[in-house]
């Protein structure tokens, strides 16, 4: 797993401060609704007395929001909770009943030759999955339904303790806090800890690929998939933002939004260093380009100093960023005949970076763990200074 840094910020206190738009109301007190049937000692937050309020922040304190809900009234998963079924069993059938999601989306894990799928139906109703992997690993699968980020970090940097959800939001994104003494917050897209005594903390990603639930079952038949049966009283087969993910609203207001794209448009991102550097490859360009590709594409970019790569396929409407290299030999690749090839032995690829076929037949490259998935507009508000890419 990836190291950390430590950073020091001079602290501020948090003031909690609701700034609802009456446009979120509805959805996130049905929120709360199920929340409170679920969990028989749930009590409102007292606004004298607001969760974290105590805690000193390294971010504008006029940018935390109270998102309706209390710390863990969105639980998330950990574990225990969790049952991984194979893809063509009865537990995995609400993924095929989705109204409005024909084909929902999922957050696929590979783990000693083991693929693993976290769908978008379970994170809508949870966001954050606690989960220790087979090979040892710590890893929090988050997900945010307003900002549309998947990310994947390694919790071994907070000592393995889970992640919850914390009911306030920085820029519309879910702000996360681990379950230790003392608390931290910390906003998944900054990927890190903004405040508390973690405050600085860097928290290392794991690379991820997120794809259409069809597209993930065609790279790897016989994925594991989370079972809709978790122990908790959610309907996994809807979506609970009504519209939210086709319409350009937003539920809470933001400034100075980037349009030089579609709001919600997905984009798979490359965070910068410093507020620079960062790269922002469109899904709908990726589309338009791989087009005379049989429906994919390579494309070959400088990020941070060295040569990457990113594999797009349409038909599992995905794309992940990789480093070009194996065992020491530096790859190149391009598309022949609609699939991703490289010039070096003429094996295929596939978009998550395994070899289907050849001489290097199995091997798989190194991702940029930090590559994620995003709407847009989230994208840019965090990444303010990102190239936008195009073919």
């Amino acid at each position: 797993m990836p190291s950390h840094t430590w950073i020091v910020h001079m602290g501020r206190e948090l003031t909690y401060r609701p700034r609802l738009r009456i446009g979120g109301l509805a959805l996130l007190a049905g929120l709360l609704v199920a929340a409170c049937d679920d969990a028989g000692d749930f009590t409102a937050p007292d606004p004298s007395d607001p969760p974290f309020s105590s805690l000193e922040c390294s971010i504008p304190e006029d940018e935390l929001m109270d998102g309706g809900v209390p710390p863990d009234g969105i639980p998330s998963l950990d574990t225990d909770e969790v049952e991984f079924v194979r893809a063509q069993e009865a537990d995995a059938q609400y993924l095929n009943e989705t109204p409005g999601f024909d084909d929902p989306r999922v957050i696929g894990l590979l783990v000693d030759g083991h693929a693993y799928a976290i769908p978008h139906n379970i994170l809508w109703w949870h966001e954050i999955l606690n989960l220790d992997l087979p090979d040892g690993g710590q890893v929090a699968v988050t997900y945010c339904p307003l900002t549309g980020s998947s990310l994947v970090f390694d919790r071994s940097v907070v000592d393995g303790a889970g992640l919850g959800v914390s009911g306030l939001l920085f820029q519309n994104n879910m702000v996360m806090f681990d379950r230790r003494e003392p608390r931290s917050l910390w906003p998944q897209m900054k990927r890190g800890a903004r405040c508390g005594a973690a405050d600085g903390t860097e928290l290392p990603m794991v690379g991820a690929v997120e794809t259409t639930w069809s597209g993930w079952r065609d790279l790897h038949p016989q994925t594991y998939v989370v079972s809709e049966d978790t122990g908790i009283p959610r309907s996994y087969r809807q979506y609970p933002y009504g519209t939210y993910e086709q319409n350009s609203d937003l539920l809470f207001p933001m400034d100075d939004l980037d349009r030089r794209r579609p709001m919600k448009e997905r984009v798979l991102g490359l965070p910068g260093e410093d507020g620079a550097g960062a790269i922002a490859l469109p899904f709908g360009e990726l589309r338009v380009a791989a087009g005379g590709g049989g429906g994919t594409l390579v494309v070959p970019l400088e990020y941070q100093g060295e040569e990457i790569v990113v594999f797009w396929e349409t038909s599992v409407d995905g794309a992940m960023a990789f480093r070009p290299d194996l065992d020491g030999q530096s790859l190149t690749f391009q598309v022949e005949g609609g699939e991703i090839r490289d010039e070096e032995t003429g094996s295929r690829w596939r978009m998550d970076g395994v070899a289907r076929d050849g001489e290097l037949a199995g091997a798989a490259l190194t991702p940029v763990d930090e590559a994620y998935v995003a709407f847009w507009f989230a994208w840019a508000a965090f990444h303010p200074d990102t190239d936008l890419w195009t073919p």
